[in-house]
This record gives structure tokens, C-alpha cells and sequence, in this order.
């Protein structure tokens, strides 16, 4: 069967496997943005019923509809573009930011064997992506010839770039440890239940033996200081000093309305989901369940999208609870703190990897 299927797929002509690859990509843009609406309800309603509210609750049955509402709001209302503004520039910033929050996902295995582009490269890639994607803000924020929106997009750029740096040797941890850059390898590599995902590494029965009790620690450190870095990464409460109300108004997007407004906030989102994706991959297990007896029935997809919830959930529940850094702690935190113990603890898991690794 799978041997008739390869033949079939061979035998295609170029342009009808650019047809097929064209409505895959297709599908997964609108089940991404479909899930992606009903993720920023569920935001609005944490929100709320931290402050003993009911959020949203007029559009459809208990307001399930009302992300639609607001796109439908957004698409619909007038586009204003500043009289001094540099337009070109103006409409193409939330464009750069959309575009690169999806392609972000091409390499984002959900399932064994879903995944748009299984390149050994997978993590590099992720990182290369969203980099571009600070350049849609840096673009917005210079366009619109105003003052606010250039010190939003100046403090969002020296953010993004100091966080960067930690998530990437934080990354090189679990890299290390899987053995692979390529996304599939670092989800297989925590195979077998919750003690060999890499934020609790405490079976003494795998590849690094006992010094897995040196690595948890380590690793669970590493776990929770990738998800304040992709706070910080995502320009999420309390790390939203570019668009920071009390002092900027709304940041980089104080010019932007309708639609562009509505791609900016889109992106925005994106990046928060991937964040949520990229430490379920690397820290949570990926779609491994967290026991392996009896729960097979339960398909790896749907363990993957609850692990994503989880995150997300945290996420909202972090920008409801906790209030906003000043900039000089932000840039603190990311310089002084997270850069130095990462690196040393890159320093410690290469080292056991090295002398341990295969031995044990």
C-alpha cells in the first residue's frame, strides 16, 4: 500500500504536486487560524474570570462566536493611513509579521509524521523565522513618522534580541540531550513516559544513567526559564512594555487600525501558539502521552493540542496575574540573569553529553 502510494506520488506531474502541496498549505493556514480564534477567546475569558467578570458572552452560544465578530469588525472598517507616513512601509509591516508567524509553523510536528517539512535543520529554522519577524515591527514602528510607535518598536527589537539569545542556549540544551536539530528526533528522544520529557528527566534506566538526577534539575530550570523568555520573546504581559498603555499608548501599533491592526494582533498570537508548541516539543514530550499503559486509544494529536492548551493557559493566566516590568528590570533579567545561567548550564549538559553520553 505505502509502496503504490510513493509510485503514485513519483508519478505526478511537477505541477499537480504543487497544486497538492499548495491546498495542504491551504488547510493548515485555516485550521491554524480557526484554532487561533477560539485560543484568543479562551485568553479573553481567563482574563476575565481572574477579575470576576464574564467576558465575552453576547456573540453566539456563551460567545463562542466572538473572535469572528471582531474579524469581521476589523476586515470591515476603514483603513486610515497617516498623512505622514511612509505608506509602502506602512501596509507591508503587519504583512512581514503575519507571514513569518506562519511560516514559523512549516517545521512544527503536531503528529508522527504531520509536519509541513521534516528538515534536519527544524530548530534553526524556528529561530531564524521568528528573527524576521521582528523586522515587521521595527518597519511599523518607523513608518508611521511618529514618536510613540518608533519607542515601541525600538524597545521591542532590543527585547526580542536579548531574549533570543538565551532562548537559543537554552535550546542547545535539549539539542544536546536529543542528539538532533530536527524537531521529530527531539520528541522521539522523550519517548516512553513524563520521566523522559526533558523537563523531568529522572529515569535512571536511560541513555545518561544516574546523572539524569544532575540533569532534572538542570533541564527543569531550563523549562521554566524558556517559557519567561518566550513571554518576553512574544511581547506578553508582564513583559509588554512596547506596547506598554501607561507610557506608549498601544506601542508600535498607535497608528494602526482595521485590518492592519488586525494582522499585527493575528502575528502577535501566532507567536504566542508556537511558543506554546516549540515547549511542548522540547520540553513536554511532543504528542508522547505521560504514561504509556492504557491510554493508547487516545490518538498522539490530541496529547499534543492539550499540552499546547496547558501552555496557552499559562500564558493567559501570567498577563492576568502578574504586573508589568519597568524596561531597566527587563533588560536586567535578560542580560543578567537568564544569559549567564544558561550558558553555564550549556556549559554542564554539553560536558555530561560528552562524557557520559552512550556510556552508560
Amino acid at each position: 500500500m505505502i509502496t503504490s502510494l510513493i509510485l503514485f506520488w513519483s508519478d505526478l506531474s511537477p505541477m499537480v504536486w504543487f497544486g497538492l502541496k499548495l491546498a495542504q498549505v491551504a488547510a493548515f493556514v485555516l485550521i491554524l487560524s480557526v484554532i487561533l480564534a477560539f485560543l484568543i477567546l479562551m485568553d479573553r475569558k481567563v482574563w476575565a474570570a481572574v477579575q470576576m467578570r464574564r467576558g465575552p458572552n453576547v456573540v453566539g452560544p456563551f460567545g463562542l462566536l466572538q473572535s469572528f465578530a471582531d474579524l469581521l469588525k476589523f476586515v470591515f472598517k476603514e483603513i486610515i493611513i497617516p498623512a505622514g507616513s511612509d505608506k509602502f512601509l506602512f501596509i507591508l509591516a503587519p504583512l512581514i509579521t503575519l507571514v513569518m508567524a506562519f511560516l514559523a509553523w512549516a517545521v512544527v510536528p503536531i503528529a508522527p509524521g504531520w509536519v509541513m517539512s521534516d528538515i534536519n535543520v527544524g530548530i534553526l529554522y524556528v529561530l531564524a523565522i521568528s528573527s524576521l519577524g521582528v523586522y515587521g515591527i521595527i518597519i511599523g514602528g518607523w513608518a508611521s513618522n511618529s514618536k510613540y510607535p518608533f519607542m515601541g518598536a525600538l524597545r521591542s527589537t532590543a527585547q526580542m534580541i536579548s531574549y533570543e539569545v538565551s532562548i537559543g542556549f537554552i535550546i542547545l540544551t535539549v539539542v544536546f540531550l536529543a542528539g538532533s536539530m530536527n524537531l521529530s528526533d527531539v520528541v522521539n528522544s522523550q519517548a516512553g513516559g513524563f520521566y523522559n520529557w526533558n523537563m523531568f528527566r529522572i529515569n535512571p534506566y536511560n541513555t545518561y544513567g544516574w546523572w539524569n538526577l544532575l540533569l532534572f534539575p538542570i533541564m527543569f530550570y531550563m523549562g521554566v526559564l524558556f517559557f519567561i523568555s518566550a513571554l518576553a520573546e512574544t511581547n506578553r504581559p508582564p513583559f509588554d512594555l512596547p506596547e506598554a498603555e501607561s507610557e506608549l499608548v498601544a506601542g508600535f501599533m498607535v497608528e494602526y487600525s482595521s485590518t492592519p491592526y488586525l494582522l499585527f494582533m493575528f502575528g502577535e498570537y501566532l507567536n504566542m501558539t508556537l511558543m506554546c508548541a516549540m515547549f511542548t516539543i522540547l520540553f513536554l514530550g511532543g504528542w508522547y502521552a505521560p504514561v504509556e499503559i492504557g491510554v493508547q486509544f487516545i490518538p498522539p494529536v490530541f496529547w499534543f493540542m492539550g499540552k499546547c492548551l496547558f501552555m496557552f493557559f499559562m500564558f493567559a493566566m501570567v498577563k492576568a496575574i502578574v504586573p508589568r516590568y519597568r524596561y531597566d528590570q527587563l533588560m536586567r533579567l535578560g542580560w543578567k540573569v537568564f544569559l549567564p545561567v544558561s550558558l553555564m548550564s550549556v556549559v554542564i549538559v554539553s560536558t555530561i553529553v560528552v562524557f557520559v553520553g552512550g556510556t552508560s
